[in-house]
């Protein structure tokens, strides 16, 4: 599998691994199971016992440490067997499971997939707009997506999609007919769209003094490798007044054509209304999962592979920013795999 290894990838939203809770996932192929140690800081280890080879996550977790349900080995959040109910207790040498850099920040539980002391948390973005508005403000999500997940992140990249797949929420036909200006900066590759004096899309619109007024729109997509895409929408209501959405899309292998996709939503409008915000969880999550879940999986069946480029696409204005993100993360896997192969 071809994968980024020496990234941060997005393991979970924090309030997906509760505390006495185990969290299973598989990453990058990988299995690994998550939890809460006894100072409710989360880790991650290996998801299968060195002894038999039982899945962890089928065990309990007890003071911090997961208790293995075949034969009661128990091991902590560094990967080490700290406990051997049988003879006379020694723990084998070998009786260790691989552990994994974690680190939770701005609601996310991000992990290292790779050499633990390579880990550079200076590297995870600043995605602190999550907890910078009221909880009434914010909407977050999982869905997990059979595809694979650079698929996903082009569905970002390229968002004249929403005129024809969203017409009725996000679309209006305004993205369609604007031209996306792309640039590169390091690793990250920035694509935005400018719009004057154009339809709203519905989703904005209802929240207007005028809804059938139309307004300038500015919209940019920020990825970074190896998969996350902070997105962010603003639509000129009257001099100086700004409508905005600031939004995180989030693409985490689980396989070659398995996606972990989490999204989040923030807004600086009707923030403290919570039904407001209970029903606007509800028409997100199903725009996702009726919307672009089934086009995104459609497109991997359809395409029986996970290399897009070896299919030979027609290429079209609109994927720009698609095209460049994916040579960029192609360039670093290679020099990655590059670096490891040499003596």
């Amino acid at each position: 599998m071809s994968f980024l290894k020496n990234a941060w990838y997005v393991a979970a939203w924090g309030r997906e691994v509760p505390t006495e809770k185990l969290l299973p996932r598989i990453l990058l192929g990988e299995p690994v199971v998550f939890f809460r140690d006894e100072k409710g800081a989360v880790a991650g280890i290996e998801d299968r016992c060195p002894h038999r080879f039982a899945p962890l996550h089928e065990g309990t977790l007890e003071g911090g440490q997961v208790r293995c349900r075949y034969h009661g080995l128990e091991f902590n959040g560094a990967g080490a067997c700290v406990r051997n109910p049988h003879g006379n207790g020694a723990i084998p040498s070998a009786a260790r499971v691989k552990s994994y850099r974690v680190v939770e920040k701005d609601l996310i539980v991000w992990v290292w997939m790779s050499d633990e002391s390579a880990a550079d948390e200076s590297l995870i973005p600043d995605f602190s707009f999550l907890t910078s508005v009221p909880d009434t403000a914010r909407n977050t999500g999982y869905l997990p997506t059979a595809a694979n997940y650079q698929l996903l992140a082009d569905n970002i990249m390229d968002l004249s999609h929403v005129d024809y797949l969203h017409p009725t929420t996000l679309g209006g036909g305004a993205m369609t007919r604007s031209r996306p200006e792309v640039t590169e900066s390091g690793t990250q590759v920035r694509i935005k769209w400018t719009v004057k004096d154009d339809v709203v899309p519905p989703s904005f619109a209802h929240h207007m003094p005028d809804p059938n007024a139309k307004a300038d729109q500015t919209t940019q997509v920020v990825w970074y490798p190896p998969g996350y895409m902070n997105l962010s929408t603003s639509v000129e209501v009257a001099d100086g007044q700004d409508i905005c959405t600031n939004n995180l899309h989030l693409m985490t292998p689980e396989t070659e054509e398995r996606t972990h996709y989490f999204f989040a939503n923030t807004r600086n409008f009707v923030q403290e209304d919570g039904e407001f915000n209970r029903m606007l969880d509800t028409i997100l999550i199903n725009v996702f999962s009726e919307e672009d879940k089934p086009m995104v999986e459609a497109q991997q069946r359809n395409m029986g592979t996970s290399d897009l480029f070896s299919l030979r696409p027609v290429l079209l204005a609109c994927d720009g920013g698609a095209v460049r993100a994916r040579r960029t993360l192609e360039t670093l896997i290679a020099n990655e795999q590059a670096m490891r192969a040499q003596p």
